[in-house]
């Protein structure tokens, strides 16, 4: 299995229309550098947390 097939995109999508939405919704503008600065991040861990689980499980 490539790594591609492990990267978390719908997830890091699913942070980012959240955090955009939220903020539209509280502060009547978005952030959209904020939002995917957050989803990036949240994606690396995802991806990082898949790769250790992945590792444990193979032991």
């Amino acid at each position: 299995m490539a790594f591609a097939d492990n990267l978390p995109i719908s997830e890091s999508l699913g942070v980012f229309i959240g955090i955009t939405g939220f903020d539209w919704l509280s502060e009547g503008q978005a952030e959209p550098l904020k939002a995917a600065v957050a989803a990036v991040a949240a994606g690396a861990i995802i991806a990082i947390a898949r790769q250790l689980l992945k590792k444990r499980r193979q032991r």
